[in-house]
């Protein structure tokens, strides 16, 4: 079992090594979540992540020969990177294998810190088969992503600033994969300030060590597709298990929807970008999964990796998701004009059209009568409803909703993530006066 004390001697071997994150507050979130929110920022952390802090206490427990041979480790992104400046700071040459899918952005950054980088691989699983093999046929040594006590104490550290930063705290919410982040967070917090809650959080895709600490047993389930897939991991370490047992309060799950909309607020409110598995904290805390009103919470913001090219999709995604985009179909004569006004009243109303499709065939409609379908940005559920009540007065009324998917579900691909619909027909007889100027 790791002890406090290893932590505060791993907290002087990576003093000088790793960026004394910040801790930071945000009126907007705490109001959101109904608490007194802060946010430890190790999104601001080298390479972007908590996981160098665990990499460079262990390798520097390394034997003389042990660094002469090298270290090997299996990872798709954080760990790979956290090794791989580990090694770099010590000078001890790094192999890390990585999936053959694994992200260009993180390979070349990996490969920028200066370890060999080696894709091999379908998933984690076949890249850490591999990554042990090599372990044999050159005798590197071996570095674990989260269950080796020397890992877990480096982690740990994070628990003892917080400490010092925030001894008030009532609660500190942590993401969880294997369980390394939240065994030394708990155990060092535990340690110091016994009263503090721990409550880890997990993508509902990759529930192993939920499930694990509910059944008190060790489970394997299989990760599924999920946007924080920094902590997409199959079954908790033979080490963390335990002390999530013994020292966590609760673990909850959230899902990719409640993640995303973290991710965007995140952005919003503290501009800052933050990887789906460093968003979960903020997820469950924003979605009613951890129980905080009026309580004084840490979440921890653990990573950053993020490849930009999925950063607008996500972005979309989140919007779409908290309600901030409306389509609105609307059945109107095929004249000159008509949609000229459509779009005033919602440019007039402050929307932000963001598509505009226009149906004359296809569709069941009447002679004479067009179908415009627009996609509309909002700022929130309010002014979703203050559009289309601008619409109402000036002669459109509304119907039920339409079947037919539009044009932001198709692009997004995900029925859960459509967006609000909202169906109009033109009151053809109260606006027969008003546009007799516009045929």
């Amino acid at each position: 079992m790791v002890t406090l004390e290893q932590i505060m001697q791993a907290q002087r071997v990576v003093e000088g090594h790793i960026n004394h994150t910040p801790v930071l507050t945000s009126a907007s979130l705490s109001k959101m979540a109904g608490c007194e929110l802060f946010l430890k920022a190790e999104n601001l952390q080298r390479t972007g992540s908590f996981k160098v802090r665990g990499a460079i206490n262990k390798l520097s427990s390394l034997t003389s020969e042990q660094r002469t041979h090298g270290v090997v480790a299996a990872s798709a992104g954080n760990h790979a990177q956290g090794v791989a400046i580990a090694a770099l700071n010590l000078g001890i040459p790094a192999t890390i294998v990585m999936p053959e899918g694994a992200s260009l952005a993180k390979v070349a950054a990996t490969r920028g810190y200066g370890a060999d980088v080696i894709l091999h691989g379908r998933d984690f699983d076949e890249a850490a088969a591999h990554a042990r093999q090599l372990r044999e046929e050159r005798s590197l040594t071996l570095i674990p992503a989260f269950d080796d006590e020397l890992i877990i104490a480096g982690q740990g550290t994070i628990g003892l600033e917080l400490v010092k930063e925030a001894p008030d705290m009532e609660m500190v919410v942590v993401p969880v994969g294997g369980g390394g982040l939240i065994s030394g967070i708990a155990l060092a917090i535990k340690g110091l300030l016994p009263h503090v809650k721990i409550v880890g959080v997990q993508s509902s895709s990759a529930p192993a060590a939920a499930i694990s600490y509910r059944s008190k047993t060790m489970e394997t389930v299989r990760p599924g597709d999920t946007i924080a897939d920094g902590i997409a991991v199959g079954k908790p370490g033979e080490l963390t298990l335990p002390m999530m047992l013994e020292l966590v309060d609760d673990m909850v799950q959230v899902d990719d929807e409640e993640i995303s909309q973290a991710m965007v607020l995140l952005l919003e409110c503290c501009k800052l970008v933050v990887e789906g598995a460093g968003a979960v904290g903020v997820a469950a805390l924003l979605s009613g999964k951890v129980p905080c009103q009026g309580s004084k919470v840490v979440s921890i913001l653990s990573g950053v990796n993020i490849d930009v090219s999925l950063l607008d999709k996500i972005v979309e995604h989140g919007l779409t998701t908290s309600g901030r985009y409306l389509v609105l179909r609307v059945n109107m004569q095929d004249r000159p004009g008509r949609l000229s006004r459509l779009l005033d009243l919602v440019a007039d109303s402050k929307g932000n059209i963001m598509y505009v499709e226009h149906h004359r065939t296809g569709l069941p409609l009447p002679m004479g009568t067009v179908q415009v379908e627009l996609t509309v940005e909002t700022r929130n559920s309010e002014h979703t409803e203050e559009i289309c009540q601008a619409l109402t007065r000036a002669g459109y009324s509304e119907e039920a909703a339409g079947t037919r998917p539009p044009l932001q579900a198709r692009i997004l691909g995900s029925a859960a993530s459509r967006p609000l619909v909202r169906s109009f027909i033109e009151d053809t007889r109260s606006l027969g006066t008003e546009l007799a100027g516009l045929r």
